[in-house]
């Protein structure tokens, strides 16, 4: 009689092993997380004696290694061992990564003995090794519960037929990874769930994907590094203050500022908020006017719109067709009592570039402060709020494939400007945002300035290729798109096509498999056209028929190729059902149609 060593039940060799299922999701998941694992579980054990010593099987309970005609129950033991052996290979990386101070019982400090860049070992992020951040003490803690914590949640992974993976292998399998219910009691009644299959992702303006690297740097303040950052009596606190301030540096290093002027938020609508808000209310004394643009955010708008209500004046200057701005209107525009003006550097929906650097320059002559929001063109475009004479920038966490919740503003020193606090508290962030800041979160958005700034150049490149591949190719094979935005002052990696004839929620419909959108994922539940796009002078059938595609960091050639072909098949099925499309044909100049309504 042996015992299960997950549940601790007792079994006989001769039985189906009682918990055989879940150790064998176990055993694959940790053939994923543990390479290394995997290479020694393909040699046969020739001593069983020596599988005594490794704690694995009695030598008397040793089942044998089953051949090609092995029964179930004989996978099952494999899969059981499979996993223990995985979790003891965890146990012992982890031992390689705690330092001396951990092992003799004291709490180290998170920047002792940590690997250095490029130093590797088997991570939780697939087969080979991966460059490890400076995580501290903790990362062997982190392996080991990666490992259970993949081996839990490995849902398909168990022995038995597979369902058929998709034909061109580009949507995501998560099966792994999805949370999912606990298994039910009678696993004999409860068919076995296939693999989850998820579209592809074409959305990067909307969110972006967590880095892995970001997530390594997160992890350890997670779970270990716990303190509040604002506790000055003990290490806890002390920790994470240095964690933060860390990443503070790591943020004012990507933009050209000074650490002490960048202040973290919840996001980038929290950052324009306070920086339209919080000038306007502070200086409302003498200055009463101010500056944005027709195709801003739509924080940005529903703020000025407030301070509207407030009794401040705002004008919105409208765009041309390219979509960007005039500067002699902006010149123009600005009056004695202007305090701000605001104007988004790349726009979400169309990719636009606006004259930052020459907009900073009008303001700086006449005495005005200069806001932008950067949350789409910060790490992926080269800023420097010296240069551009930025007064305020706006960050966001989510958009750089860091975490969601936490972002940043920008401030400027010298000369310095003041804003009028949003929020009451304990005064945080030099009084400007009250609130705890959260460790984890701004480590991230720290480690994702990083990675961007190491990484801009062959992201900008990569992803200027993937985006001239996906024009290029629906344009020559599909007659009457319109790219929206000027061509040539544009973010290579948001494109907003509109594809006449079609009605873009049908096309978005269509295209189940890749996951679109029509515009700003803020006014997405709309039905209305874009703002944006009527804004630039987009005719109203144009405006529906919009799409937008981002392309990011992790989109490959592979996925670009997919959403081509699938969106010309889509359009071209559409437009044979539609009798617009049929009247074109025919020769029938549309706008020459006089329509009733009945």
């Amino acid at each position: 009689m042996g015992r299960d060593r997950c549940s601790g039940q007792p079994w006989l060799a001769s039985d189906a092993h009682p918990n055989g299922h879940e150790c064998a999701k176990r055993a694959a998941t940790l053939h994923h997380g543990f390479p290394n694992a995997a290479h020694q579980l393909s040699t046969p054990h020739s001593d069983p004696e020596e599988e005594t010593k490794m704690g694995l099987f009695g030598a008397e309970e040793r089942p044998g290694r089953h051949a090609h005609g092995a029964t179930h129950h004989e996978a099952h033991l494999d899969a059981v061992e499979a996993a223990w052996l995985g979790l003891s290979l965890a146990a012992s990386v982890a031992q390689l990564y705690v330092s001396p101070g951990k092992r003799r019982g004291g709490r180290s400090r998170p920047d002792e003995l940590l690997p250095d860049r490029g130093e590797a070992l088997p991570g939780a992020w697939g087969p080979g090794p991966q460059p490890l951040r400076k995580v501290g003490s903790g990362s062997g803690t982190m392996l080991l519960r990666a490992a259970w914590r993949r081996a839990a949640v490995a849902v398909t992974a168990a022995p038995g037929p597979k369902p058929a993976a998709p034909t061109r292998g580009l949507r995501l399998r998560v099966g792994d990874h999805a949370p999912q219910s606990a298994v039910p009691a009678d696993t004999t009644a409860a068919p076995e769930a296939g693999p989850v299959l998820r579209p592809l992702y074409m959305d990067v303006q909307a969110t972006t994907p967590l880095d892995p690297r970001v997530l390594d740097a997160m992890l350890p303040y997670l779970i270990n590094y716990y303190g509040n950052p604002h506790s000055r009596t003990h290490a806890y606190g002390w920790e994470s203050e240095a964690a933060m301030e860390r990443a503070r540096q790591q943020v004012a290093s990507l933009i050209g500022a000074d650490p002490r002027e960048i202040i973290f938020t919840s996001g980038a609508t929290e950052s324009n908020n306070i920086a339209i808000k919080g000038v306007a209310r502070f200086y409302r004394s003498r200055k009463k006017h101010l500056i944005t643009t027709q195709t801003e955010h739509k924080c940005v708008l529903d703020s000025c719109r407030s301070l509207e209500a407030e009794g401040f004046q705002v004008t919105y200057l409208p765009v041309q067709k390219s979509g960007i701005i005039d500067l002699k209107e902006l010149e123009a525009a600005i009056q004695p009592d202007t305090s701000l003006v605001s104007v988004m550097t790349v726009n979400n929906e169309i990719g636009v570039k606006q004259p930052i650097a020459e907009i900073g320059q009008i303001c700086s002559s006449r005495k005005v402060y200069f806001h932008t929001d950067a949350a789409q063109a910060v790490g992926k475009i080269p800023l420097d709020v010296n240069d551009m004479k930025i007064d305020l920038m706006s960050i966001s966490g989510h958009k750089i494939y860091g975490p969601k919740g936490v972002g940043a503003i920008y401030i400027r020193r010298r000369p310095r400007v003041r804003v009028e606090a949003l929020q009451s508290g304990g005064g945080q962030e030099r009084g400007m945002r009250s609130g705890t800041v959260p460790t984890p979160l701004v480590v991230g958005l720290g480690a994702a300035c990083e990675v961007a700034q190491q990484e801009m150049e062959y992201d900008h490149k990569r992803i200027s290729k993937l985006a001239e591949r996906l024009i290029q190719n629906i344009m020559k094979s599909l007659p009457d798109v319109v790219m929206n935005g000027d061509p040539e002052h544009h973010y290579p990696g948001c494109i907003n096509l509109s594809f006449a004839y079609v009605e873009g929620e049908s096309l978005l419909m269509a295209l189940k498999d890749v996951a679109l959108s029509s515009g700003s994922a803020c006014t997405s539940a709309s039905l209305e056209p874009s703002y944006v796009l009527r804004a630039i002078g987009t005719d109203e059938d144009l405006a529906h028929s919009s799409i937008r595609f981002g392309i990011g960091r992790f989109t490959t050639e592979e996925e670009v190729d997919y959403t081509v072909e699938k969106c010309i098949q889509h359009v071209k099925r559409l437009r044979e059902m539609s009798p617009l499309w049929e009247m074109v044909q025919d020769g029938i100049d549309l706008k020459s149609i006089k329509w009733t309504q009945h």
